[in-house]
């Protein structure tokens, strides 16, 4: 990002307003993901894991809520950030007056302790530098004792214990940890910020250039397995790399977005917390994993969703927690202010007791395609599929919330029985191609009604499209799915007329929007929000299978050029304020990067 003349360390702005989400980059261990400013500030990050309390909370609050800014002290004529190549190593070069300073920041493949290693290298003149830290747990309320051991500094509050070491002198200040140093060309100075439990702290630090290589190596041998090979694929790998790291090693769990409360629109009260497993974003999550010629993260998050929901049907889950928690209770933190003052802030999502038909399909469809590149199922796979389908064929008739999660009562959505149908219709294909035990001729006749009942009571005739739930003129982006998952065929007239009445209806400023919000009477919620981004890359890939695809491929450009300098999109777009707005990073909309571009590549050699 060249810009011109901004402050370092002299600026009261950056204390008192938030920062602009495209200037966040993130790095992660894939236990959890940090989010740096570029002015060198990392203003989130929660420990151990992504849904821990947070230990910066700066993002929703101000700067004694905790944050670690590196960075030149006074201006900054210009500064430019990039991620090594298939990697999550970020790399920022800082110009100044009196030279150039570059600031390496990653986070180590995690084995005891989680680390952030950041390394400062001076790249030519000579460049003062300060480092600032303020450590708050509890999600930047609780201050910890901080104390000088050997070579380090160790900050210890209950359970959570974290230590700093580097060769600049730092100290205390205002109950803030404090240092200032110089770099001239040639001039390597680095720092290791590192968490442990309290009662098992016994260590800190480590060699932080042998801990880059290995970091780099490991991204880079990760991402070169990307199957894909069309002219999108630097963007592909990237929200690759952004889907693992979203994704909880030690369970693989995938978890929707990195942040809290983000607001769909500033000021507003849409602010949830999206630090959890929602199983509709993983199944998307994995089958674009597959796409690209991914098989671990899939098995890894098949042994996950089999331990999550292993019990009864009537119980699952719309989301758990990173190793299958059930229970999301929600709150709120009335002491952080908010992200630019949109209060409340959640931790928890009430969501996660709704019923939401939707995700049957969703994981049914992930189980077939796994099936299909014979990742190895587990022996009881197959009984939970059949436990779930039959409980499909049992409450497809009801009334759910819907995929949007909607507060207000639930209804008969459109896109909840389709995907029932596709539930039924992928557990039909798999006994039937995988010589599985079923009771064919019943799935069949169930799947039969459902595609009947939708087609009779979800469609305007009028208009000729599908509607967003029975009796209901309106329509919701998630219609676009009915092609993408062959409930109607890509020519099918209805589904042109539903692609033609969604574009009419939803588009706001080039891009689409979920349903109308305009009063908050569609769903339960007061206020606006941005266009949902995942939504508009579905519109790319039907515009491109309708045959529409210059249309289709500068949407999709539109929507890259929306991404920030380092590739990263958040989960909505306000066209006008022009920023990303929403939780950060979001899979949705990083998997729609994914398929879209897919998409746009089988079109085209569908075309040649």
């Amino acid at each position: 990002m060249a810009t011109d003349r901004r402050s370092g360390f002299n600026s009261e702005a950056r204390s008192t307003s938030s920062t602009p989400l495209e200037r966040y980059s993130i790095i992660g261990d894939t236990h959890s993901v940090a989010l740096v400013d570029d002015l060198g500030s990392i203003d989130w990050l929660c420990l151990p894991r992504f849904d821990s309390d947070a230990c910066f909370a700066k993002l929703l609050g101000n700067d004694e809520n905790g944050f670690w800014r590196l960075s030149p002290i006074g201006g900054v004529i210009s500064s430019n950030r990039s991620y090594v190549d298939g990697t999550l190593v970020l790399v920022t070069e800082y110009l100044t007056d009196s030279g150039v300073v570059r600031v390496t920041d990653f986070m180590p493949k995690r084995s005891k302790k989680a680390s952030i290693v950041r390394i400062v290298a001076g790249v030519s003149g000579s460049v003062r530098m300060r480092c600032e830290l303020v450590v708050r747990f509890g999600y930047g309320r609780i201050v910890p004792w901080m104390r000088r051991e050997g070579d380090h500094l160790h900050g210890v509050a209950g359970p959570d214990s974290i230590c700093i070491s580097t060769p600049v002198e730092l100290n205390g200040e205002n109950y803030r940890t404090v240092g200032d140093f110089e770099v001239s060309g040639g001039d390597e100075v680095a720092f290791v910020l590192s968490w442990q439990e309290a009662s098992s702290f016994d260590s800190c630090g480590g060699r932080a250039r042998d801990q880059l290589e290995e970091t780099i190596s490991w991204w880079q041998r990760w991402s070169s397995r990307c199957t894909y090979h069309g002219p999108y694929r630097s963007q592909v790998i990237r929200s690759l790399v952004t889907l693992k790291a979203l994704t909880y090693e030690p369970s693989g769990g995938i978890v929707a977005a990195a942040t809290t409360s983000l607001p769909e629109m500033l000021g507003g009260g849409r602010n949830w917390d999206y630090r959890y497993c929602w199983l509709r974003d993983a199944s998307f999550s994995l089958v674009a994993f597959m796409e690209c010629g991914y098989t671990l993260e899939p098995r890894r998050w098949l042994d996950w969703l089999l331990r999550a929901i292993a019990g009864q049907p009537s119980q699952i889950q719309i989301m758990y927690g990173v190793a299958g928690e059930r229970r999301l209770t929600e709150f709120e933190l009335e002491w952080l202010d908010g992200y630019g003052g949109s209060k409340p802030v959640r931790i928890g999502n009430a969501a996660s007791s709704q019923v939401q038909l939707d995700v049957f399909g969703e994981v049914a469809s992930a189980l077939y395609s796994a099936r299909e590149i014979k990742i190895t199922p587990d022996p009881n796979e197959w009984k939970i599929q059949v436990a779930l389908t039959e409980h499909v064929e049992d409450s497809w008739r009801s009334p759910d919330d819907g995929i949007w999660e909607v507060r207000s009562k639930p209804r008969h959505f459109v896109h909840s029985k389709i995907m029932a149908w596709v539930a039924l219709d992928r557990a039909i294909k798999s006994a039937t191609e995988f010589d599985l035990p079923a009771p064919l001729e019943r799935w069949k006749a169930s799947r039969d009604d459902i595609r009947s009942d939708v087609l009779k009571n979800g469609v305007d005739r009028k208009r000729g499209c599908l509607t967003r739930s029975y009796g209901s003129s309106e329509v919701d982006a998630s219609l676009l799915l009915a092609g993408t998952y062959g409930f109607l065929d890509w020519d099918d007239p209805l589904f042109e007329g539903t692609v033609r009445a969604v574009r009419e209806d939803l588009i706001n400023d080039g891009l689409l929007l979920r349903y109308k919000t305009d009063d908050g009477a569609a769903d339960g919620l007061s206020g606006s929000e941005g266009a949902f981004l995942a939504c508009s890359f579905w519109l790319v890939e039907a515009l491109a299978e309708i045959g529409e695809v210059e249309e289709a491929t500068e949407l999709f450009d539109r929507l890259l050029s929306i991404s920030n300098e380092v590739g990263l999109l958040s989960e909505e777009y306000d066209t006008r304020e022009g920023r990303l707005v929403g939780n950060f990073p979001q899979a949705f909309s990083h998997v729609g990067v994914i398929n879209a571009a897919l998409s746009l590549d089988r079109v085209g050699r569908r075309r040649l």
